[in-house]
């Protein structure tokens, strides 16, 4: 914990009123969105780059651990103090200083909200593509230091790949002002690339250089019930070799039970479907719509579908995409013990088979539901809670079902952790998606970033 002494240097440092170690705001700044229990000895503001540089020299002199904190909506763990750290929240540097109409370019500190960055892109006529249901409350900097994925990785890649630029403070307390908005620079090792999807464990991004791109046109969903996963596959290969995808969802049948029931929504479909999956595409002229529904009356002819819907206005639209985004708060109440998966697309029907097959026979009375970015490989798997189980004994049955999965997914040479990152939570099992020389590596290039190991330890590796 921390001494009054240093207490009062790091006040010194950014304010008195930038400095807490008040109870609550303690446990509600030191934890992100799993259940994992906070222990943080302060909480930190930092105004501007050079707070945040000094601080983290600071840190080095005393020995401090640090724990960076942004939007806190991480499900990995990567985000909580529980040994004692002193959290560092980028929350008031949130400035968006500087836009660049030529390159596309706009320049803001790691605070900024991400549905912020889209407004604003928006305002200049243009679009920023990474989205997920957190965009209202993450943060810029966390999106960065996790590689944030979310519904339009099909079209527009991850997080990582609107990154133009990036400004640091490494754990040695260095500034880093990288890459500078290139879009071609082979001068040696792109360090930028090392803090994408670092978790923090490197050093603070405190500044970025985000790409923009051309707003979509007339956005479009198709939701199709569909009989099976190799049917959902075949659909999926369908569309994609017909016509451009900005997205390609799936639910499961038991998924859309718990939104539409919860929620008191209508169903989309006459037809039951053991999944469903929701395809957006851009509706730029008549033809692409004819094209959507050609493919879509082939899918019906072929059996592969069972029925569909395709948005005609705005609200249509919006009510379709609720029925995919909702099923995370929606199934909260089950408390469920989640998997962020990855393996190829081709592959995923086998694996979720298989997957499902190790739960029935260990544990069959849980109930499983899926849903997830099935178009870009990546799956969420949700085992919900039954009522007469405590949360204790439920997460570690789950633990050791973790276990059976992770060596399927092994050899589907597949990731523990599709777009959630490591954190706390998947530690004991990123040896299933690295080698050990791979996890040597990375640990090496840790203490080169963070030589006395204050920054955010224990997460990713120990």
């Amino acid at each position: 914990m921390l001494s009054d002494e240093i207490y009062q240097q790091l006040a010194a440092l950014v304010g008195d009123k930038k400095i807490t170690r008040e109870a609550t705001e303690l446990s509600y700044w030191g934890k992100d969105s799993t259940s994992l229990i906070a222990n943080a000895a302060a909480i930190i503001f930092p105004q501007n780059i050079e707070q945040l540089q000094a601080v983290v020299q600071l840190a080095n002199r005393e020995k401090i651990a640090l724990v960076p904190s942004a939007g806190r909506t991480g499900l990995s763990g990567g985000a909580v103090a529980a040994q004692g750290e002193l959290v560092v929240s980028l929350r008031d540097m949130n400035s968006i200083k500087q836009f660049n109409a030529v390159d596309r370019t706009v320049v803001c500190e790691a605070g900024v909200i991400t549905a912020d960055l889209q407004a604003y892109a928006e305002q200049q006529g243009l679009y920023y593509p990474v989205d997920f249901a957190s965009s209202g409350s993450s943060l810029i900097g966390g999106n960065i230091s996790t590689n944030a994925g979310g519904i339009k990785v099909l079209k527009y890649g991850m997080t990582r790949q609107w990154v133009a630029g990036l400004k640091v403070v490494t754990g040695a307390g260095d500034i880093l002002d990288m890459n500078k908005s290139l879009l071609k620079n082979n001068t040696g090792y792109d360090l930028q690339q090392l803090l994408i999807g670092a978790e923090g464990t490197l050093g603070f991004i405190a500044e970025a250089t985000m790409r923009l791109t051309r707003s979509p046109e007339n956005l479009t969903v198709l939701l199709l019930a569909v009989p099976s996963l190799s049917a959902l596959l075949q659909v999926l290969a369908h569309f994609q070799a017909g016509m451009e995808l900005t997205a390609f969802e799936f639910f499961s049948e038991q998924a859309l039970q718990k939104v539409t029931t919860q929620l008191q929504l209508q169903r989309p479909c006459d037809e039951v479907g053991q999944y469903y999956t929701l395809i957006e595409f851009e509706a730029k002229d008549e033809a692409i719509v004819d094209q959507a529904m050609a493919l879509f009356e082939q899918c019906l002819e072929q059996g592969i579908a069972l029925d569909g819907v395709m948005s005609q206005s705005q609200a249509q639209y919006q009510s379709l995409w609720r029925l995919r985004e909702e099923i995370s708060s929606v199934l909260a109440q089950w408390q469920p013990f989640k998997h962020d998966l990855s393996v190829p697309p081709s592959q995923q029907g086998e694996f979720l088979l298989e997957v499902e097959k190790i739960i029935s026979e260990l544990a069959p009375q849980y109930q499983v539901i899926w849903y997830g970015h099935i178009g870009d490989g990546n799956v969420h798997l949700n085992i919900l809670k039954p009522d007469e189980l405590n949360k204790t004994d439920f997460d570690l049955s789950c633990k050791l079902l973790s276990e059976e999965i992770f060596k399927h997914l092994a050899s589907y040479q597949g990731s523990v952790s599709a777009e959630h990152g490591i954190g706390l939570l998947k530690k004991d099992y990123l040896h299933y998606s690295r080698s050990d020389l791979e996890i040597a590596l990375m640990k090496g290039i840790k203490q080169q970033f963070d030589p006395n190991g204050i920054m955010n330890p224990g997460k990713i590796f120990s």
